[in-house]
Parts: structure tokens; sequence; C-alpha cells
């Protein structure tokens, strides 16, 4: 179910409120370009400054624009496993196909703590879940024989892993068994994880250059390595420059400039980007053939 680029999607604010018509409008432009699945709430949705409401809603409004074409990965994680259960109820009864969850952030467990925070969502809910381990914003990593232990739970189906470290991905994959998806959560990482045996990305650039990094995975996929490491060559001042500042708000910005959405609103406090960061933006967007 899960391999190639798949989009962790922005929600589109206006005027302090969710822009759900531009919402609906950037799934139809996900999948229209060949986006393989699409993850609502998650970082790049700003999942942290959503109300329980506004989580759900937003959700609910991708499964329903995406109807059946794409895989929907609902982003449920929160610090608290009560809480995390309760979004992962959810999102099964409003019909997706997986959740995401974060490792749970500011607590600091322990790797028991962790493997017992997945394994109770997991037993109480039954739907497909990748973990999400991102230790740059959580302040804990799920160490690779945690990793191995969630792996054999029967609905805990992969990782979107992004501490960024190739050695931590290869443990991950050797460890595990072939059928445990790893995914990069770094776009600079994309290729070189296809290279070592992941399946593909959940990705913040393809918001904004979904057929591009739809490709990359394709052609690697499909074995035509050499177009594949060309692509990604050619993607890369992308990949960077779409987080010179934190993330979404290069990628709102962006999307922005291109029209895709009528602001580059986020929610404190994220802030908008710098004049001078913006136009370093422009210029790689241009050079790219995205404006």
């Amino acid at each position: 179910m899960f391999s190639g680029a798949i989009v962790a999607i922005v929600t589109p604010f206006k005027a302090g409120t969710v822009d759900e018509a531009g919402l609906r409008s950037l799934v139809d432009f996900q999948i229209e370009n060949g986006t393989r699945g699409i993850v609502p709430c998650g970082t790049t949705g700003e999942s942290p400054t959503l109300s329980h409401e506004e989580h759900a809603r937003v959700v609910e409004i991708v499964i329903e624009q995406a109807a059946g074409r794409v895989p929907v990965i609902a982003g449920t994680g929160s610090n608290s496993t009560a809480e995390a259960i309760s979004l992962t109820a959810h999102a099964k009864k409003a019909g997706a196909d997986a959740a995401l969850l974060i490792t749970p952030y500011y607590n600091k467990p322990t790797q028991e703590g962790i493997y017992r925070h997945f394994e109770a969502v997991a037993k109480a809910v039954d739907i497909p879940i990748v973990v999400y381990n991102i230790p740059g914003r959580t302040a804990t990593n799920i160490e690779p024989a945690t990793m191995e232990r969630l792996s054999r739970i029967d609905n805990i189906v992969g990782v979107k892993e992004s501490a960024g470290s190739m050695k931590q991905i290869t443990d991950i994959i050797s460890l595990c068994a072939e059928d445990f998806t790893v995914l990069s959560g770094e776009d600079f990482l994309t290729f070189p994880l296809l290279c070592v045996g992941g399946k593909g990305v959940i990705s913040v650039v393809s918001n904004v250059a979904p057929r591009q990094m739809a490709d990359l995975c394709a052609l690697f996929l499909q074995g035509r390595f050499e177009e594949s490491r060309k692509l990604y060559y050619k993607l890369l001042p992308l990949l960077h420059i779409l987080f010179i500042e934190t993330n979404p708000a290069p990628v709102k910005a962006a999307l922005a400039m291109m029209g895709k959405i009528g602001s580059e609103e986020v929610r404190l406090p994220l802030v908008t980007m710098s004049d001078i960061n913006r136009e370093r933006l422009r210029q790689v967007l241009q050079a790219q053939g995205l404006l």
C-alpha cells in the first residue's frame, strides 16, 4: 500500500480558519500529479496548532476528496497515549487507510515507554500504523532494536524515519522483516534510502513538486536508477531551500507563489518567511520551472 512519493500535505488557512476549498484543491493537485498517498495532520499540516475539531475535519476532508483514489494516512500522534488512541479511532471511523503516529514528544519516554505507547494504540485500534520517528522535534529517538520489536506487532506496518542517519536507516532495514516498510521522512535522503532498500518518502517537497518527486521514486522502483539519480540531483536545491526556515513556512510560501493556496498563513508560534529567504526561495522555484 505504501511506496513511492506520499505527500505530507499542508493545512491551508484563511483568516485564521481552515481553508476547506483550498485543501480539497490541493488533494486533487497531488493525485493528478502522481502522488501515491496523502498524509493530513502531520507536522507539515501544523497538527500541534489544530483544535481537535479542526484535526478531525481536516482528516475527513482529505478522505472525502481523495475518494479512494490514493491511500490516506491520517496523522494521529500525540504525547498522550489516550489522546493518540482517540485520534486514531476517529481516523479509522472516518475511513482512513492507515495512521501515522509520531513518537510521544516532550514526555521523553524510555525505549520501553515508546514500545508500550505504540503497542497500546495498535491494540486499541485495528488499523495499519506507520511509526513516525523524528528525534529533532520529539527529543527522543526510537532505537533500531525498539523498531524491530514494534515491527513484530501485526498492524504496525512501517516507519517514517526522520532521524537523518543512514546508519539508523540501514540498521532498521536489516533488523526488520522484508514486509516492514521504511519510508524517508527527509526529502534529501529519498534517493539514498531507496538505494538501501527503502520504499519511498513521506514528502514535504511533494507539496510543490508532486510530479517530480513521484517520478524520482517511480523511476527507481522501475529499475531506472540513473534517471532517478539525475532527477534527484536536479531537485536537490529545492530539497534544501524548502527547509531554510521552520517547516511548513517555506512550503506554504512556495505554494502561495505558485497560486496553489490563497495565503501563506501559518499559526503562531510559527511565522511566515523573512523577505530575504522568501526571495531565495523564489529564485529556486523559478530555476526549477515551478513559477
